[in-house]
């Protein structure tokens, strides 16, 4: 397949080296010509424009958008619309609101273009080899689109969620669970770290990632963040968020159903920008190690 992609930051740039890698033509457009020209030198076809990008395509045109949620995706589609025709397809694989989502689908719709919403999970390793998808939208679009997930996506990695919006809102449900997660695996080291005893943090993780009831990717990844740093001691214990977390309470409390554990990780992560905490350092290296995500430095 050929497509164009534009957005080639962090999670866009692995993405695209992952659908090189699988034999797929790829266009590609940032605003930053560096990222374009870094992927060129990759294999990917470099556009100076989106302009450029859509005439370099076949039709029916295929465009993946993996830019910031919000204004920058209405402004790209603003942008994107004119240079496409009915029959067109659009791939939001960002972390959009999903009440954006079902507006935006509609408006294309009028114009006979195909939007489908895809919800990303996997982080920076995930993007580059093999990443799980949530895709919302026409069925038929995304039936024309799985050789290109089959691809991007570990084995059983990927499936239809539903109708327009349907698969950013099960990103948003599945980033609530993960804030759960996260804000436990971090209050259980710092029980640890306040007991009697003088634990390696890192040597519990490995154990713990091996064969326990909570093993998975998350422990494997705290391993590795206090394999760096026993006492995490690079980073405050600031954790930010990107939203979803959010909107996840949003949504619950819209349809009166009891969250308080996500509730409460959030909170949680609000109330880490006040006060040091060895649990938010967990939850900050974790976030840190698996999606890249800047952390705010311990001042010296």
């Amino acid at each position: 397949m050929k497509l164009g992609f534009v957005g080639l930051g962090k999670m866009g740039e692995n993405m695209v080296e992952n659908i090189l890698a699988h034999h797929h033509e790829v266009v590609v457009f940032d605003l930053s010509r560096e990222a374009v020209e870094k992927l060129a030198g990759k294999g990917a076809s470099p556009a100076v424009s989106l302009e450029q990008m859509v005439a370099r395509l076949p039709v029916p045109r295929i465009c993946w958008l993996m830019v910031p949620s919000g204004d920058p995706v209405d402004k790209t589609l603003e942008s994107l619309l004119p240079l496409l025709d009915g029959g067109d397809i659009v791939v939001d694989g960002g972390n959009s609101n999903y009440h954006d989502t079902v507006r935006r689908s509609e408006m294309l719709a009028e114009k006979g273009i195909g939007f489908m919403d895809v919800g990303t999970s996997g982080g920076l390793e995930g993007a580059r080899n093999g990443a799980c998808m949530m895709v919302g939208g026409d069925r038929k679009v995304f039936m024309s689109l799985v050789p290109l997930f089959e691809d991007m996506c570990v084995s059983g990695g990927y499936g239809y969620m539903g109708e327009s919006g349907a698969g950013h809102f099960a990103k948003m449900v599945h980033n609530g669970v993960e804030y759960g997660m996260m804000q436990a695996i971090g209050e259980g080291f710092d029980v640890l770290e306040n007991s009697r005893f003088v634990f390696d943090h890192q040597e519990v993780a490995r154990v713990w990632a091996n064969g326990s009831v909570i093993r998975g990717w998350l422990m494997d990844l705290v391993a590795r963040a206090f394999e760096k740093d026993e006492d995490l001691g690079y980073l405050s214990g600031e954790i930010a968020d990107s939203g979803e977390g959010k909107w996840m309470v949003e949504t619950a409390l819209e349809q009166g159903v009891a969250i308080p554990v996500i509730a409460d990780a959030l909170f949680r992560r609000y109330r880490s920008r006040s006060r040091d905490n060895f649990s938010d350092k967990v939850v900050a290296a974790l976030r840190h190690e698996f999606g890249g995500h800047g952390f705010i430095p311990k001042e010296k």
